[in-house]
């Protein structure tokens, strides 16, 4: 089925609820010029409805130059360059390609780590300190001799383990860092503009143990007044802490002395080796407490579900009956491969099982720590959030478009190696917000009114009431009739005695990608004995399929060319939507309710570079993936 522009825009306008699509209802990254449209060039719509009418897509999750492990990777991209690139502008990368997005994001997150911000440019300029130090001086000439990946490693590795001289980890209270910091408050100020492109202040609190990554990401709803108030919060003792406790209670005082507010994004979790989503205790023993749960439930809103260090929905040990669970999994060992993976970590780590762990917990300790909304982002190490498959510029600079990047390493240990072709293109982070203002959309990701993408522009709305009906879900008005007789995702439905809720979900293709498969309703419960289970329905088909059994009876077909990197829109769907009742609702029974899109199998990236460079796929990887949209969840409490 193909897409036509009219029909695009007028299911743009159903998603949307008002006259108008969102101006940016598409990106990907091209290396040649492309016309640019960015969001100043489309005319304002006046409206006085108070739901969220838009749809922005951005990148809460990407580094530059500041940060310790992109700037040694050979990172020379500055925050100011990460702005102008996520608002159209054409950029050199480091490794010398020009690139430019087709069109622009909405909003971007510089989210440099909180420790030893700034240091790789002192030690690329040979500041005596550092080079006074025996480390120190051998990084210094790795990085003179441009061998950056071996640099990059030996950086990564000793910050994982806690074996960094003192020199090399900076004082947050430091001038260096400060002006880093000062700096990165300076370009999200410079290139802020409300409605038209949103500059988050914001870094990533690197939390380490022993190689397992305990990352948040942190936003902040404030402008430089607040933010310059209190630099960031590290992890390396005496100024920082490892444990996300004591982030949570810097976060309280940051917010008490500034008046201000901030969250912070639970990193994917693939790379923790099961601490991520503590069930009975945290990493040290420590057993979960009320205050944990109170702590984690308010701090942290949402979990960043892809990027491009994996997926993180799910995996097959965890949903056996979950026949696209195998889908861009790390699950080698942690982050520096100083501890391979077993099975026994895999629940501590996705966020499917987190979701299920949060029901049991409540009912244990009253809160649930794990209801979170769901976001993807890149972790983009080269200050470039992109996103597409057939222009993917790579996680590190040493890993941008090039033959070697199929058969590089990137990191070894233990005998395993992670290639370079591991990476994926994923993600990004949408949010249905009012207006794309820092304000807007904090107050949007607040509430859990998100979802994730694995890069393509996928639109998804998803409601949940008592009272909806066919009319609902085929009305010009149902975004309006969602709002008004239920609630959207991220939202709790109230509950009501013995009827089960209705639940609509429409959802459109990427205009510029991928046809829909199908949607489906994934719900996790916890019976009457704690036990939790999960439970996905197919609730719509693509090109007349049927149900049966929960699941389309057929496969949607695959129109992939290997050998040349192509896929017709010959299968699939535009649109599909859906009005569902959960046949099995135990009104005693809490759940949640989230929507997996999955979009029609295209070239992965590694297939692109193939026929690009004319080399062999490695046997390790897929030829094609199917791009999809996982939408915050819907919870019931009875």
């Amino acid at each position: 089925m193909k897409i036509t522009y009219l029909s695009f825009i007028v299911g743009a306008l159903l998603l949307q609820g008002c006259e108008q699509p969102n101006s940016n209802s598409n990106a990907s990254t091209k290396v040649e010029t492309k016309p640019v449209t960015t969001t100043a060039e489309q005319p304002k719509k006046e409206t006085t409805v108070k739901y969220a009418q838009n749809v922005y897509f951005g990148d809460t999750h990407l580094h530059t130059n500041n940060s310790f492990d992109a700037g040694a990777f050979g990172n020379t991209l500055s925050p100011d360059d990460a702005y102008k690139y996520a608002r159209g502008e054409k950029i050199t990368a480091s490794m010398g390609l020009e690139t430019q997005l087709i069109k622009p994001l909405d909003f971007l997150v510089v989210s440099d780590h909180s420790d030893n911000m700034g240091m790789i440019p002192d030690l690329y300029a040979g500041k005596k300190e550092l080079i006074a130090n025996p480390l120190g001086k051998e990084l210094y000439e790795g990085l003179m001799a441009g061998r950056n990946h071996e640099v990059a490693l030996k950086l990564i590795k000793g910050f994982s383990q806690g074996t960094l001289p003192d020199v090399l980890n900076y004082d947050p209270e430091s001038i260096g860092y400060k002006d880093a910091w000062n700096a990165i408050i300076d370009s999200a100020e410079k290139y802020n503009e409300p409605g038209k492109f949103t500059a988050f202040i914001g870094y990533e609190w690197t939390s380490m143990i022993k190689g397992a990554n305990m990352h948040r990401v942190l936003i902040y709803r404030d402008g430089e007044e607040k933010g310059r108030q209190m630099v960031p919060y590290t992890t390396t003792p005496p100024y920082g802490s490892q444990n996300p406790r004591d982030l949570w209670k810097w976060m309280q005082t940051y917010e008490d002395k500034t008046q201000g507010n901030i969250l912070a994004i639970a990193h994917n979790g693939n790379l923790s080796n099961g601490i991520m989503f503590p069930l009975d205790e945290q990493y040290d023993g420590t057993k979960l407490d009320k205050e944990y749960v109170e702590s984690r439930a308010r701090w942290e809103p949402l979990y960043e579900i892809t990027q491009m260090k994996g997926d993180g929905e799910t995996h097959p040990v965890l949903s056996p009956n979950d026949e696209f669970a195998d889908f861009e999994q790390w699950d080698v060992g942690n982050l520096d491969l100083s501890e391979l993976k077993t099975n026994e970590m895999l629940p501590g780590e996705y966020g499917r099982e987190a979701l299920k762990r949060g029901l049991a917990i409540e009912k244990k300790l009253g809160i649930n720590p794990y209801k979170f909304g769901l976001i993807g982002s890149t972790d983009s190490h080269t200050s470039l959030a992109t996103t597409e498959a057939d222009n993917f510029f790579g996680k590190m600079s040493t890993s941008e478009p090039g033959k070697a990047r199929m058969t590089d390493a990137l990191v070894s240990g233990l005998g395993k190696t992670i290639h370079y072709r591991k990476t994926i293109n994923s993600g990004l982070a949408a949010v249905w917000a009012t207006e794309n203002t820092r304000q807007g959309l904090f107050d949007a990701m607040k509430r859990k009114e998100t979802y994730a993408t694995t890069g393509q522009r996928i639109q998804v709305r998803f409601f949940a009431g008592w009272n909806f009906n066919e009319g609902d879900l085929n009305s010009k008005d149902f975004v309006q009739l969602g709002y008004e007789k239920g609630v959207p995702m991220g939202a709790d439905l109230p509950s009501k005695a013995g009827e089960a809720p209705q639940f609509m979900v429409v959802a459109m293709k990427d205009p510029d990608a991928a046809n829909l498969d199908r949607l489906q309703v994934v719900k996790g419960w916890l019976d009457s004995e704690g036990n939790t289970h999960e439970r996905i329905f197919d609730v719509a088909c693509s090109d007349n399929r049927k149900i049966v059994a929960r699941r389309c009876d057929k496969v949607v077909g695959n129109t992939v060319d290997v050998k040349t990197a192509t896929y017709t829109n010959d299968i699939g769907a535009d649109s599909l939507k859906a009005l569902w009742i959960d046949p099995e609702f135990d009104s005693s029974q809490n759940a949640f309710y989230y929507v997996r899109v999955l979009a029609i199998p295209t070239p992965r990236w590694t297939t692109y570079d193939a026929v690009r460079y004319n080399i062999a796929i490695p046997d390790d990887i897929p030829t094609s993936i199917q791009d999809r949209a996982y939408t915050a969840p819907i919870w019931y409490n009875h």
